[in-house]
């Protein structure tokens, strides 16, 4: 079963290597809905042929499943990238635009020029200078996205452990500052703090 699933995991990446692509990059994000902190995105480009058992949409996998892919990622990627767009970046320009703002960063950290993007959702900005395509779920269709998304949602979470220290009232290690009942609860006792998003509804209300 599970080298069925890793087979259909390289459709997209199988069919661009054959036209002669040789450097594919697959491109998601993490962060995008929580109410605190960055946004984060990655790129990775993966070699011919890439196998990584176990390695699906970041969203399905335990925590620590994750970090074990994380170094594996990491040692089997041709190139990565990972960039970060912080919360009063994201207030400034909107979670949306911050979002690809973010994604254009981990392409451009790449220290490999890619030759194909592959990008999970359904739209894509400011890439018009790359071929690319978006894949609608595509951390769950290409190897190469399910990648990025798992680089992009630990590097999150490990950056919100940081900011557990330095926020401990909000319990950001637990939550990861997405909008559970307990951690609206703690905004409403203490206000905002620093990174929040203070356009985001949940914030907003309680910015003076």
């Amino acid at each position: 079963m599970a080298k069925t699933e890793e087979k259909d995991m390289l459709l997209y990446e199988t069919a661009l290597w054959e036209q002669g692509y040789t450097a594919i990059a697959g491109i998601d994000e993490a962060g995008r809905g929580p109410l605190a902190g960055s946004v984060y995105a990655a790129a990775v480009i993966l070699p011919r042929g890439c196998r990584i058992d176990g390695l699906r949409d970041s969203k399905k996998l335990s925590e620590k499943k994750r970090e074990e892919l994380y170094d594996v990622i990491l040692d089997k990627a041709v190139a990565y990238g990972i960039f970060a767009v912080d919360s009063a970046r994201i207030d400034e320009i909107n979670i949306l635009e911050a979002t690809f703002e973010a994604m254009r960063g981990a392409v451009e950290a790449l220290p490999v020029q890619p030759d194909y993007l592959l990008i999970d959702g359904n739209r894509a900005k400011g890439f018009d200078g790359y071929s690319y395509q978006t894949i609608v779920g595509g951390d769950d269709q290409s190897l190469s996205i399910a990648a990025a998304s798992v680089l992009a949602k630990v590097s999150r979470d490990r950056y919100m452990r940081k900011m557990a220290e330095l926020y401990p009232q909000y319990e950001f290690e637990k939550h990861k500052a997405y909008g559970t009942a307990r951690h609206r609860e703690l905004i409403q006792q203490f206000g905002p703090c620093p990174i929040h998003r203070k356009t985001f509804k949940g914030v907003k209300e309680y910015v003076k």
